[in-house]
């Protein structure tokens, strides 16, 4: 079931019609655990309007509505209501509308979503409503900048918890029948319908409390087990300790709930105090402290926004940076500064800074601050620049105004505007007020403009090794040619007995194509010449030759972890841009990694180092190179400490490159328990990674899936044996695969996930030849008929990713024949730029 798009131009008419006063919601869910496919939603909405008899529309997408009265008189739902839509004609200027429809449980993520647990049976409910999902469930004006009071009566078996974004208070009273409860929840204040949540079903809960907030962490009650509640709540009170000194503004809900919930989109949903978060957070297996690491930024994230973006909103989707870069800076802030996580930033510098590169540097880039026309648009906008970029670009701007300057900015934004919404507008003239700067020529270079600048330095030695002259040259790519301001810091860094170690440092302002630095003048050319030192700008570094010569030759010497990481990405940025052969980037790995104490880093590396292999590198050489790494892989696994996050890496690492008989058998021992490799527990995730191997190079299949699953008789397990199957070296179960993910619409979103993910493998481009054409005949149909979430999924995570120069003039024709609507028409760019792009590497590999 689609739901209808709504447009800028439209909403900002809905909202300057009309003022929202309040809600009430009553929903009926105690059909959710029968195979009913729908729930009786009854909702009551107070405003007011402007214009006297004027006509707007209240959004609501449900199977039916039962009956609608605006002002005590019957709405005509025959013609008035679109199935998205209902018609509000001739209001007053005080209005109250009640509408009782028959919603529909969702199994896309999207809305009311219903899933039950394979290992008990119960049945288990939560909403994901950003960013145009909120009607799925009931009767509202769902835009951002349309707040209101939302309070909600909800009827429910007896044996479940509920739980919204208010506290509330559970009775038999009013409800149907003794084996049913009812459970009122307080008023909000005034927010968003987007953030607004309700989480139902026979949930495990555990609670706790610090400086005076409820808090209540929650999971399935299959994965009770595995709740580690004390870590999640030790974060948890050290980042509102942090936000509250940094706001200097209490948190402004009165409870503070987490929830780990199955088959969601996302990482996680900053609903007002009502946190929804992917229960594979819940960790079932032994996993590296990357993993916890993540999670903990996730935590923090998410709190954040219960500032940025809850307390104070963006007027529309145009200014979703202003909710998501914030979140993405200042969580990976408190991350690095009050949690044990000290190295974040090299984390954010590895996966944030990357993601954001890649973005960039895609054909569909786009300004942090964007044109939001729709919501089709925001729906493919939640990307490296909305977060990554938005972050980075934030972390210069605290460096460069100061950041007590920078927090103080922000204390008076929140307080300004608090249960409000605002602009980017609003947001510089705190930021101008506090810190006594015009801010609106940066606002245009940095939030206004896209692309990334690439810097590199540019000297001239004497005869004795010190620098006679020195520039830092800023180019700019012919699309995006804005040259921007940068404050940054040049590092000097020399091998010594110690490591390569920095022994001077630099600050300054960079504008324009070139700029002096003198204070480089008369120093000793060093070993290595870092630009960006600290990473505190945004661009791409390039490194002269000196200095790259030190990086192929020490890059595990760097006794810092933020400085290899920039070397790192450096490293990784020529690749791609066909500047370094894809196989001297994998013999750079392979000669650092063993030094590289980062285990976020070292797992990075790999998964780069594998890319570099297939599809960045020669063609002719990937099983040689696959072997190679395989090999590496093993020697480090045998001489990692055992039952350390390194011993862990290593063996999941061997797992996906395993190539040979000698390394496949190695597998299958592993699995069988034949094969023990001292202090690795092969556990219940581990031994999916290890068969997952095998399925694919055709070592195992249906058989040794199904025992598999038997073990694992979960919805993860069964995750991992759908995606198997389709994993399997055979023409059979890729049809089935394409038909499960295309065509079957009764596939929830997470399963669908899992068979493309499994569908799409390197080793069977000859399996998936026939199915390029296939492709560009479905993605249309598929994005009209399906949701958001779903039609995303196939677009993006079928798109010919392992194709050649045949395929993307393919691509081409398609988008010149075929038009498509333009979020489509962007992730299909995004995709074709991808495989361009690995097609120049592979050629420059060659050379």
């Amino acid at each position: 079931m689609t739901a209808e798009n709504l447009t800028r131009d439209e909403a900002r008419e809905r909202a300057r019609l009309l003022s929202v006063s309040d809600y009430d919601v009553h929903l009926d869910l105690t059909s959710a655990p029968t195979d009913s496919r729908t729930f009786r939603s009854i909702s009551t909405v107070r405003f007011t309007c402007t214009e006297v008899g004027a006509t707007t529309h209240i959004d609501i997408t449900a199977d039916q509505i039962k009956e609608a009265t605006l002002n005590g008189e019957p709405v005509d739902v025959s013609s008035g209501f679109t199935g998205q839509r209902l018609r509000l004609p001739a209001l007053k200027e005080s209005n109250e509308l009640t509408v009782v429809a028959d919603c529909v449980f969702m199994r896309t993520g999207e809305g009311l979503h219903r899933f039950t647990d394979p290992v008990d049976k119960e049945t288990y409910l939560y909403t994901q409503f950003e960013t145009f999902d909120a009607h799925r469930m009931f009767a509202c004006f769902d835009q951002p900048d349309l707040k209101a009071t939302f309070k909600f009566i909800v009827e429910s078996p007896s044996h479940w918890t509920v739980i919204s974004n208010m506290p509330s208070t559970k009775s038999t009273t009013g409800a149907k029948h003794e084996e049913r409860v009812v459970w009122q929840f307080e008023p909000t204040p005034r927010q968003s319908s987007y953030i607004t949540a309700l989480v139902a079903g026979a949930y495990h809960a555990v609670y706790d409390e610090h400086d005076g907030i409820p808090l209540g962490v929650f999971c399935r009650e299959s994965l009770a087990q595995f709740l580690d509640h004390d870590e999640i709540f030790a974060v948890t009170k050290r980042g509102f300790d942090y936000f509250h000194d940094k706001f200097g503004y209490r948190y402004p809900w009165p409870k503070y709930d987490q929830l780990f919930v199955p088959e969601f989109n996302a990482g996680a949903m900053e609903n007002a105090g009502c946190v929804t978060f992917l229960e594979d957070y819940v960790f079932r297996s032994r996993t590296t402290d990357a993993a916890y690491e993540r999670r903990a930024v996730t935590i923090l994230h998410e709190m954040a926004h219960m500032w940025f973006g809850d307390l104070v909103t963006m007027r529309w989707w145009d200014d979703l940076w202003l909710n998501e870069s914030f979140a993405e800076y200042v969580s990976t802030r408190a991350t690095a500064d009050a949690t044990r996580w000290s190295e974040a930033w090299t984390t954010f510098c590895n996966i944030e800074k990357a993601w954001a590169y890649r973005q960039d540097q895609l054909p569909t880039t786009h300004p942090i601050a964007s044109d939001i026309v729709d919501i089709e648009a925001v729906k493919v906008n939640f990307d490296g620049i909305t977060y990554a970029k938005g972050a980075s670009v934030l972390k210069q701007l605290a460096f460069y105004v100061g950041e007590d300057v920078f927090m103080s900015a922000l204390r008076g934004y929140f307080r300004r505007h608090e249960y409000g919404n605002t602009t980017l507008q609003d947001l510089l003239d705190a930021l101008a007020e506090a810190s006594g700067r015009d801010l609106s020529t940066w606002s245009k270079e940095w939030l206004q403009t896209a692309g990334v600048n690439t810097l590199r330095s540019q000297f001239e030695v004497d005869g004795d090794g010190n620098f006679t002259s020195f520039q830092i040259v800023q180019e700019a790519p012919e699309e995006h040619p804005t040259l921007r301001s940068h404050r940054l810091r040049v590092g000097l860094y020399d091998r010594t007995s110690e490591g390569v170690l920095r022994h001077e440092q630099v600050e300054l302002d960079v504008s324009g194509a070139r700029t002096d630095v003198p204070a480089l003048v008369g120093k000793r050319q060093p070993d290595f010449i870092l630009i960006n030192d600290d990473d505190l700008a945004y661009a791409k570094i390039r490194l002269d030759e000196r200095s790259l010569r030190t990086l192929v030759e020490h890059v595990g010497d760097f006794r810092e972890s933020l400085p290899r990481a920039l070397c790192w990405t450096s490293a990784w940025d020529m690749t791609r841009d066909a500047e370094m052969r894809a196989s001297d980037y994998l013999a750079l790995v392979l000669a650092g990694i063993a030094q590289e104490t980062e285990i976020g880093t070292v797992q990075s590396l790999l998964r780069l180092a594998r890319q570099s292999i297939d599809p960045f590198g020669d063609p002719a050489e990937r099983d040689a190179r696959t072997e190679q790494l395989a090999d590496k892989c093993l020697e480090l696994l045998h001489g990692a400490k055992g039952s350390s996050d390194m011993q862990l890496a290593f063996a999941r690492a061997f797992a996906v490159n395993a190539i040979t008989d000698e390394h496949l058998d190695i597998l299958a021992g592993l699995l069988s328990g034949d094969t023990l490799v001292e202090g690795l527990a092969v556990d219940t995730e581990l031994r999916w990674a290890l068969l997952h191997r095998l399925v694919i190079m055709g070592r195992a299949g249906v058989p040794e899936i199904d025992a598999e699953f038997d073990r694992d008789h979960t919805a993860a397990g069964k995750r991992h044996a759908m995606s198997l199957r389709a994993s399997q070296p055979l023409a059979e179960a890729k049809e089935e695969a394409w038909q499960l993910a295309v065509h079957d619409e009764s596939l929830p979103n997470a399963e669908q996930a899992a068979v493309i993910l499994g569908f799409q493998q390197p080793e069977h481009r000859a399996l998936l030849a026939p199915f390029e054409q296939r492709y560009f005949e479905c993605i249309a149909e598929a994005w009209a008929s399906r949701t958001s979430e779903m039609a995303q999924q196939i677009a993006v995570g079928l798109f010919p990713v392992f194709g050649d120069q045949s395929t993307i003039d393919r691509t081409d024709t398609w988008l010149r024949e075929s038009q498509p609507v333009p979020a489509l028409r962007r992730l299909v760019t995004e995709g074709r730029d991808n495989l361009a792009r690995t097609q120049r590497a592979q050629a420059r590999d060659r050379a």
